[in-house]
C-alpha cells in the first residue's frame, strides 16, 4: 500500500510512505554504490571516501571497505585493471546487502525510482558468522557466533587483500569444551575446528 503524508512546513508537497507485510518505510533509500565510477571519482580529485557503517553489521563494513580499497588500488595501478576486475567488485558488494543500489546525487538530481527500493526484492546471499578472536589449546578458533551454522558446513573466510577462502566446519565446542552439532544462539562464545588456522580478525560468512 502507498500512502502520502504532508509536512506542515511544506504545504502542498507530499512525501511517499510505503507499507507492506514487513512494516512501514519512510524515506527509505537504496544503498549508495559508486564502485563502477572509481576512476571518475579519482579524476575529480576526491582523495577520501567514507563507508557508512551506522545500523550495519561488521560484515557489511568489512566487505564494502575491502572492496573499495581494492578497486581504488587497482584503478591507481591502471584503469584497465580496474575495469577488468569490475565483476569481482560488484559481486562482493552484492554479498553484504539485500538492498538495491543507487548513485545518489553524484550525477544530478534523482527521481523516486532511484531512491525508494522495494523491500520485496531482498535477496539474502550470505550470512555473517563471526570474527576469529583467538585460539584455545586444541587449536580451535574462538568466535562470538552471529548466526546459526553447523558442523559440516562450508564457511568462507574473508582475507584483507580481497581474496576469499573456503573452509569446512570440522567440530564445534562451547566454552566448557562440550561438543555441539551446531551453534544456534547468537552472541554465544564458541570454539570451532576449521581444519586449519585462520588469522585473528578475519571475518567468516556462509553462502546461502
Amino acid at each position: 500500500w502507498k500512502y502520502a503524508v504532508m509536512e506542515e512546513t511544506r504545504p502542498g508537497e507530499y512525501m511517499p510512505v510505503y507499507e507492506n507485510e514487513r512494516g512501514t518505510y519512510i524515506f527509505n533509500s537504496k544503498d549508495l554504490n559508486m564502485i563502477e565510477y572509481i576512476d571518475q571519482i579519482l579524476d575529480a580529485g576526491i582523495d577520501s571516501l567514507k563507508i557508512e557503517g551506522r545500523m550495519k553489521t561488521a560484515l557489511y563494513v568489512a566487505t564494502v571497505a575491502r572492496t573499495y580499497r581494492r578497486a581504488i588500488d587497482d584503478c591507481m595501478e591502471s584503469v584497465e585493471k580496474y575495469r577488468a576486475n569490475m565483476d569481482y567488485y560488484k559481486d562482493e558488494i552484492a554479498k553484504c546487502t539485500y538492498r538495491q543500489f543507487t548513485t545518489g546525487f553524484y550525477f544530478g538530481k534523482t527521481d523516486e525510482n532511484s531512491q525508494i527500493y522495494d523491500s520485496n526484492t531482498y535477496i539474502k546471499n550470505y550470512t555473517y558468522i563471526g570474527i576469529v578472536q583467538g585460539y584455545n589449546e586444541k587449536g580451535y578458533a574462538l568466535l562470538e557466533q552471529k548466526n546459526k551454522f553447523s558442523v559440516g558446513e562450508t564457511i568462507e573466510v574473508m582475507i584483507p587483500d580481497g581474496t576469499n577462502k573456503e573452509v569446512v566446519v570440522k567440530a564445534i565446542e562451547n566454552e566448557k569444551g562440550e561438543s555441539m552439532d551446531c551453534a544456534p544462539h547468537p552472541k554465544q562464545m564458541i570454539y570451532v575446528d576449521f581444519g586449519e588456522k585462520i588469522e585473528e580478525g578475519y571475518l567468516l560468512r556462509r553462502k546461502e
